[in-house]
């Protein structure tokens, strides 16, 4: 897999960890940003990390930021993304299994690095269920984007 990485200042120092533990496991890092601990804005490299992911030109994006929630906020604002903050394995692996999960978003002041990678770990390894009620919700969620995102 193709995988976007964006960060801003706060997230910075947590992005060589996930970057590696994506080579580990046989998978291509994009790298969207930004590239030091200067004060960055988040939604810029939220956008084009998920651009990536809409344009197929990546298949999963990994966003971090201090709480993981601003990058989660503005990547769910792009159609087509799909993105949650997860902190513990548990949620990383059953929301891309359950809600088809394409962008995960990690807070680097909240988690330390030890466990960023073992829920990045979880998040590429898993893959969406394909069961009919995983479908039926998921089609209930692209219906409303339809409708919302003109």
């Amino acid at each position: 897999m193709k995988i976007a990485i964006g960060c801003d200042h706060a997230g910075f120092a947590l992005k060589p960890d996930i970057a590696g533990v994506v080579l580990e496991m046989g998978h291509e890092v994009i790298d969207c940003g930004t590239n030091s601990t200067q004060r960055a804005d988040y939604p810029d490299y939220a956008f084009k990390a998920c651009a990536l992911v809409t344009a197929h030109q990546a298949d999963r994006a990994i966003l971090l930021c201090g709480s993981g929630v601003g990058m989660c906020v503005a990547a769910n604002k792009i159609k087509g993304i799909r993105a949650c903050v997860c902190h513990d394995t548990y949620s990383a692996h059953q929301a891309v299994e359950h809600d088809g999960l394409n962008t995960l978003c990690l807070g680097a002041r909240i988690i330390g690095p030890e466990t960023a990678k073992e829920i990045t770990r979880n998040f590429l390894n898993a893959s969406f269920s394909n069961e009919d009620r995983h479908i039926a919700r998921l089609h209930k969620v692209l219906e409303a984007e339809r409708q919302h995102f003109k």
